[in-house]
């Protein structure tokens, strides 16, 4: 692998862009390119593999999309047959958010160009998909498994594609995606230009570029895992019943219009999201068992300022890109150190200031030790003071998705000693139906206080009499008498 000098190069014009693409970064606002993208896009013109690694919020998608497009430009054609436009390249993503996020980006980067791109995903229905296949697009943004249910229906053919961009690899192969990429990447051609984009480099992915880089580039601009210097990180230990109530005073006292909220389970998710919606925050609810029509209204209600708190498992850990987000809650301690580094990447993007906030309670002291290992900074937890609000009858969520049983030791048990005192809920109301009569009460039954006597039958000795053989039972019937149906010639 050979490793790029990076270019003191930092501005858009200076890139000899083609005017159509100038003119969209230009409307975009984009000035100065970040760090990835003044390494990786001189690279990706040249035609030649990549291997890159950068924090998140680094401008990725615009470091290989621009060069792809830019040599994309060549088969650029407003003709309306579908052979005239076959698939060119091929990105490669591990959710749908993320799928749908960076689709959107290439759409305004070809604004202003015939070239075509759609994006395919899961959790939609098929056909509207087809359709836009089998009018030809020249870039395909698709997850690894809906790609394979059009390849298997021959609604795409990718023996065309130039360009292969795997963007997120670590998580694709986190998530169990190496079959599917394997299948995949057999249907392309050898001869073809493989872009690899990951946060860190483990043994697996330099395994993945061995396989399918051919003599790549390696261009880091920062050290693997390390988190953006714009990011306050703040851990407070906090109980697991007072997580909950901590959370609301830090949100009120900040101030804080939105923040990301992170769970480990889409029970406890969809449970957080209830209550702060109860008690008056604007939330929506992200994780696996909402369907991808709910996903996306939630991602978008959050992007307008519609929704103030997005409470989300690790499906929005990785890639999405929404401006000015102030801040990003671990109500959970994420199971996974890299994880972390993910989930805070949602706020401080672009060199806007941002603050994470975690709670660590009693059982995740081995998770921190993780995120100290792999931050290799020690980790120092504050304190808080959490007022309890006496008013609120109700139970806070528990941030291990399990609700406390309630306790009945202290309560008077309705129905035994307090039965005869007072009638009953279910009499007194039907007492008032016409016609109803309650049946007498009777407190004290004399029969019950009687002591125990055998009766005089059960006193007896039963002595077995031995039965009479010549005495017919009178559980016996007669016989009946049948018509022959053949008669004897003898």
């Amino acid at each position: 692998m050979r490793q790029y000098a990076p270019d003191m190069t930092t501005s858009f014009s200076n890139l000899q862009l083609a005017p159509a693409l100038a003119r969209a970064v230009a409307e975009m606002g984009y000035e100065s390119m970040t760090p990835i993208q003044a390494q990786a896009i001189p690279v990706v013109l040249t035609g030649q593999d990549v291997m890159g690694a950068a924090q998140t919020g680094t401008g990725k998608t615009a470091a290989f999309s621009l060069p792809l497009l830019q040599r994309l430009l060549k088969h650029e054609n407003s003709s309306t047959s579908p052979a005239r436009h076959p698939v060119r390249a091929l990105v490669l993503l591990p959710t749908r958010e993320l799928a749908d996020q960076v689709a959107q980006q290439i759409k305004q980067y070809a604004v202003h160009t015939n070239l075509r791109s759609m994006v395919v995903f899961g959790g939609m229905d098929m056909k509207p998909q087809t359709l836009e296949l089998k009018k030809g697009v020249e870039v395909l943004v698709a997850t690894p498994g809906r790609l394979l249910d059009h390849i298997e229906a021959k609604n795409v053919v990718l023996n065309q594609v130039e360009y292969v961009v795997l963007d997120e690899a670590d998580r694709m192969l986190d998530i169990g995606f190496l079959p599917d990429l394997q299948r995949i990447l057999s249907h392309l051609p050898k001869t073809r230009t493989t872009l690899l984009f990951s946060a860190t480099f483990s043994p697996e992915i330099k395994r993945l570029a061995g396989s399918y880089l051919q003599n790549p580039v390696t261009i880091e601009v920062a050290r693997p895992n390390e988190t953006a210097a714009t990011i306050t990180q703040q851990f407070y230990s906090v109980s697991v019943d007072d997580k909950y109530n901590a959370l609301r005073q830090l949100i009120k006292s900040n101030g804080m219009k939105q923040a990301f909220v992170f769970c480990n389970s889409k029970l406890g998710c969809a449970r957080l999201a209830r209550s702060l919606e109860r008690d008056g925050f604007r939330t929506s609810a992200l994780h696996g068992d909402k369907s991808q029509d709910e996903r996306l209204k939630a991602l978008e209600g959050f992007k307008k300022g519609e929704v103030d708190l997005l409470v989300c498992t690790d499906v929005a850990a990785r890639g999405l890109d929404i401006k000015d987000v102030p801040a990003v809650f671990n109500f959970d301690i994420p199971f996974n150190a890299e994880d972390y580094v993910h989930r805070i990447g949602r706020t401080g993007r672009a060199g806007a200031l941002g603050q994470a906030i975690s709670f660590v309670s009693g059982s995740d002291q081995r998770l921190v030790a993780d995120i100290e290992k792999l931050l290799k900074t020690k980790i120092t937890l504050e304190n808080v003071t959490v007022e309890q609000d006496r008013s609120r009858e109700r139970r806070e969520p528990r941030s291990d998705s399990r609700e406390p049983r309630a306790d009945f030791s202290s309560r008077p048990r309705e129905g035994y000693a307090s039965r005869d005192a007072r009638p009953r809920e279910q009499d007194s109301r039907r007492s008032r139906e016409v016609g109803y009569v309650p049946a007498p009460r009777v407190k004290n039954d004399p029969f019950f206080d009687k002591p125990y006597e055998a009766s005089v039958r059960s006193a007896e000795a039963v002595v077995p009499v031995a039965p009479d053989p010549l005495r017919k039972s009178a559980n016996i019937k007669p016989r009946r008498v049948m018509a022959a149906l053949f008669k004897s010639t003898t």
